[in-house]
């Protein structure tokens, strides 16, 4: 492809001279008097390079390198200037100017320079189209990565949600408990200013509370009547068993902190480890409120699901013993018909 040159000059043999020998090098030139011509043959050509004198009629040379550099950033200018005028030379390189040449200039040295700037533009295009081809391609494999790893994260989502039903299924549970207590304490968290990360951790916390139970026996998970003491050792351990499964998985890490403490008391007195108030982790203090709500609002082996306002009057009386009372007031704040949406079904 042949580069296109114009040269800006008010004197026509110098603009011959100069056309003449670059056509000798296969450039293609196009001559213009003053600024005003350039500019309307720029609107009509593009053009890689200009060969511009500085001292013109009209609007000088550094009048069209300042515009000229605001319409096309990457076009080459080459300045032409006597050797009176240095300065005026210095300020077009500060200008953007790639080079300048004084006069009287020799030919040869006009040519080569050309030469040089036509490469060097050359080359900078192509680093920019390169760079915006990386950046295009980096943006392409960014959301490429970004949807691997939504597929990765659904797939992992539904292969916990599957093993909690199966936990579900295992304990007889009608419908989902876990799926039910998960949404419970997302809308709670969110209520309370939770979002993002800690959000997501919460409802994992949440949905897997009952994890541990993988590793109690069915003839005390299952067992119809009231467990004795042993098998309340034994039940009472869930919490550590499902610690232990998931703390070893990174992104559970969170969860695995909810699950063990799903089971304290804000007045210290429940396990495994008594903790007590702000001790125990947020997501805890809010998943005990809502175990509650679910576990009352349920139909059980042994009595049938109990009305909604027991639900609220468990959980007032209890504000401060068994749950954070800042939450309790939150979770009493709320709706009958919110919680009935969460759940997706009404109470009684």
């Amino acid at each position: 492809m042949k580069e296109h040159i114009l040269i800006v000059d008010d004197e026509e043999m110098i603009r011959d001279l100069l056309a003449s020998a670059l056509l000798q090098e296969e450039y293609i030139c196009h001559q213009a008097a003053n600024v005003d011509e350039a500019f309307v043959l720029l609107g009509e050509q593009p053009v890689d390079l200009v060969i511009s004198d500085i001292m013109m009629p009209g609007r000088s040379g550094v009048e069209l390198l300042r515009d000229l550099k605001k319409i096309d950033p990457d076009i080459a200018v080459l300045m032409i200037t006597g050797l009176s005028d240095m300065n005026t030379a210095m300020e077009c390189v500060h200008l953007g100017a790639d080079d300048y040449i004084t006069k009287p200039f020799g030919i040869n040295r006009v040519v080569l320079t050309v030469k040089n700037l036509i490469e060097r533009r050359c080359l900078a295009i192509e680093k920019k189209n390169y760079q915006v081809s990386l950046e295009f391609k980096v943006m392409e494999q960014t959301s490429q990565i970004r949807k691997t790893m939504t597929e990765l994260s659904s797939a992992y989502d539904n292969t916990l949600t599957a093993l909690v039903k199966a936990l579900d299924a295992r304990e007889r549970e009608v419908g989902s408990h876990s799926e039910r207590v998960m949404n419970y304490a997302s809308f709670l968290g969110a209520k309370l200013g939770m979002a993002g990360r800690e959000l997501q951790e919460l409802a994992k916390g949440a949905l897997l509370h009952d994890i541990g139970k993988i590793g109690i026996s069915d003839n005390i998970l299952l067992k119809p009547g009231q467990l004795d003491d042993n098998e309340w050792i034994e039940m009472r351990k869930h919490p550590q068993v499902g610690y232990a499964i998931l703390s070893e998985i990174d992104f559970l890490m969170g969860p695995a902190e909810i699950i063990l403490s799903h089971h304290e008391r804000f007045d210290g007195t429940g396990y495994p480890k008594q903790l007590r108030g702000e001790q125990i982790p947020i997501g805890a203090r809010i998943f005990s409120v809502v175990d509650t709500l679910d576990a009352m609002t349920s139909d059980r082996p042994y009595r049938k699901a109990l009305p909604f306002a027991m639900v609220t009057s468990e959980i007032a009386k209890y504000s401060g013993s068994q749950f954070d009372p800042a939450i309790a007031d939150l979770f009493l704040s709320v709706s009958r018909k919110h919680w009935e949406d969460c759940a997706g079904k009404r109470f009684k």
